[in-house]
């Protein structure tokens, strides 16, 4: 009897443990999809010069692609900064100025999937943001900081620059931290 009740629990556990396995892989799966996505909207977007979504029910769009050369990025920037939005890939904050344009960009992503890289950066590496006309922008990163996000705030400016911002730290099991990883750049 108790090889028997056994054998159900190991079996019990071992279908809850992949049920988990598969919810936590669901996320960086449907940020990759919505990537490959993303990359056809913009090319439409480039070819017609028109806002293009990914799919008809999407409430974003492409609004600029982001790659770092060094380490084999290439990200889609949506528009918002929703959950929904970060969820396929980083979103560029309302508020700030549009990518490509004079002022302050910032744009936001999650730590665990579109902007895990923020980490890998350093000083002097070189972003390149591709804007919705086909021009291509680089942007020197001149500094990383880790602040607390009740403190963030951030100044216009009358040069262009580039801030990506993602929660900290990088491999925490908590949602909803206190800090904030920040990647300054300024257009070279």
């Amino acid at each position: 009897m108790k090889i028997w009740i056994l054998r159900i629990t190991a079996f019990v556990l071992l279908v809850s443990g992949s049920f988990l396995l598969a919810d936590g892989c669901w996320i960086r799966a449907k940020a990759v999809l919505a990537q490959i996505l993303l990359q056809h909207a913009w090319e439409q977007t480039l070819a017609t010069g028109e806002q293009t979504k990914a799919w008809h029910w999407a409430d974003t769009w492409p609004v600029a692609r982001l790659q770092v050369e060094r380490l084999g990025i290439d990200l889609i920037v949506l528009e918002g900064e929703s959950g929904e939005v970060l969820a396929f890939g980083p979103g560029h904050l309302p508020g700030s100025s549009v990518p490509g344009s004079e002022g302050h960009c910032i744009v936001a992503g999650h730590r665990d999937t579109s902007f895990h890289f923020l980490q890998d950066l350093i000083k002097n590496d070189v972003l390149i943001l591709q804007i919705s006309d086909g021009t291509e922008q680089r942007y020197n990163i001149r500094e990383t900081m880790v602040h607390g996000a009740n403190d963030l705030y951030f100044r216009e400016s009358d040069s262009s620059s580039l801030t990506l911002l993602t929660c900290y730290p990088f491999e925490s099991l908590a949602v909803n931290t206190t800090l904030r990883y920040i990647v300054f750049a300024e257009r070279s």
